[in-house]
């Protein structure tokens, strides 16, 4: 075992006896769970970067045609396709900045910076009368998007018990899927209402205000205050998140993790090519499975296919974020009672076996009306599987790898290349249809699932119910 001693420079006296005391106290018998009315209400506002997140997603897909209209550009299918994707620019730049950020000022502040171009970006969008306006505001809407999750996975693993881990980490799935579907309601008067798509931009910097404001009153986390060197208020922090009796076993789990020098700086490379790059890599391949199964690409061919069996586009939406929810309802319910790497490798497989009914009903597409309900009940099906295990796990679960004096920037850095691979997927999904069909799509999706079944089942270990030092102590390169 290699693993440093932490800092004392300029530790008094009392921090030490403290500590010692700390580590015999860990010593006595293991207290039952803390109560959850203390960390739920912290974790509950932190999920509203997650809705922000769905909100602003889907909030252009209904106005958009309607937003052309206004603003000059209809019929310019190049200037429409830079309205959706310009946020996710601002994404990928958000997220390379958000493990600095976070790390740099703390969690709660860094939800409250995240809060700011989202408000700003907003607005701009809203009364904008132009398209340069608007893709100013959806780029600096980007850039909040990209910053609020990760510092939402990490916030949400560092403050939660052990036992409620997974759980609390399904809210994040769930409050995305409310979003979306928040959009797309208030996306519904559009065609009926003259300029009602302001309202809908000006309507998203009301959660965005709720969580500035909200999380001046919330908990920081006591991992990035016990990093900093703040051992005291890190033990304040935890009475307000664990309640009392907990407090010195909590801060007894915190002496064992290895927080280094506090003045250490964590660099690209180290995270490529460090002690800790195979957790890197293990995090960064993940996110690409992800976005390499297609999840984006089924959401968009999703619906050609209701319509072409008659039902509208809008009801298509509703019935997929309806299984979306539902879906992200189960893994919260399941998250910490199966584990997280059954529900990852059953979900690809679910997923990988949803796109083996899509390539059957593409190659008999012209045959039955029945073959249609086959490749919608695919699609569903796919859209299930994902949001179960592939959807909700990883960001949950990197959080949770990655040890501690890393995790906020080998998040940022495993975010960017979900942005990234997501992008490219949304770039490419259309021309590659063209080109090589929808049955050799399906098929090539549904190997990458395959292949991701067979990477978590011998990469990823088991976090379930486990605290974040003992994963590390677990994970620390030998």
């Amino acid at each position: 075992m290699y693993k440093r001693m932490p800092s004392r420079d300029g530790a008094s006296p009392i921090d030490l006896e403290n500590e010692s005391d700390l580590l015999q106290d860990d010593m006595v018998q293991e207290l039952t769970p803390p109560p959850l009315i203390h960390s739920l209400p912290h974790v509950l506002v932190a999920t509203i970067v997650s809705f922000l997140f769905g909100y602003h997603l889907g909030v252009v897909n209904e106005p958009l045609e309607s937003i052309s209209y206004d603003l000059g550009f209809n019929g310019n299918s190049l200037a429409e396709g830079f309205v959706v994707s310009t946020c996710l620019g601002g994404a990928f730049i958000g997220s390379l900045l958000s493990g600095w950020i976070a790390d740099g000022v703390g969690r709660r502040r860094a939800f409250q910076l995240c809060a700011v171009p989202m408000v700003v970006g907003a607005a701009c969008s809203a009364t904008t009368s132009n398209l340069g306006g608007m893709l100013l505001g959806r780029f600096l809407v980007g850039i909040g998007l990209g910053i609020g999750p990760s510092v939402a996975s990490l916030y949400i693993t560092e403050v939660s018990p052990p036992s409620v881990r997974g759980t609390y980490g399904s809210f994040i799935q769930i409050s995305t899927c409310l979003g979306l579907l928040g959009a797309l309601l208030i996306g519904i008067p559009v065609k009926s209402i003259s300029g009602w798509w302001r309202m809908c931009f000006w309507l998203s910097t009301v959660p965005a205000i709720v969580l500035a404001v909200a999380m001046m009153f919330c908990a920081e986390s006591p991992h990035w205050l016990y990093k900093s060197g703040r051992n005291a208020e890190a033990e304040v922090e935890f009475r307000k998140l664990l309640g009392a009796a907990h407090v010195r076993s909590a801060m007894a789990e915190l002496l064992r993790s290895d927080r280094g020098d506090e003045n250490d700086t964590v660099t690209i490379s180290e995270l490529i090519s460090g002690r800790h790059s195979r957790v890197v890599f293990i995090g960064s391949t993940l996110f690409a499975l992800q976005q390499l199964s297609g999840i984006n690409a089924v959401f968009y061919f999703s619906s050609t296919v209701f319509r072409s069996v008659g039902v509208s586009p809008n009801l298509a939406n509703a019935f997929v974020g309806i299984v979306n929810l539902l879906g992200s309802i189960i893994a919260l319910l399941l998250m910490d009672k199966l584990g997280r790497r059954v529900l990852l490798m059953w979900s690809f497989f679910g997923m990988a076996i949803s796109t083996a009914f899509q390539v059957v009903a593409a190659g008999l597409f012209a045959s039955t009306s029945g073959v249609l309900y086959l490749s919608v009940g695919g699609m569903l099906m796919f859209v299930f599987s994902f949001a179960v295990g592939a959807g909700p796990v990883p960001g949950l679960l990197l959080s949770e790898i990655f040890p501690s004096r890393i995790r906020a920037k080998a998040m940022a850095f495993c975010m960017s290349v979900h942005w990234v691979f997501n992008f490219m997927v949304g770039l490419l999904f259309l021309r590659l249809l063209e080109v090589m069909g929808p049955q050799l799509l399906y098929s090539m999706f549904g190997a990458i699932c395959l292949n991701a079944v067979m990477f978590v089942k011998k990469h990823i270990m088991e976090t379930k119910g486990k605290s974040l030092q003992e994963i590390e102590i677990a994970l620390l390169p030998q």
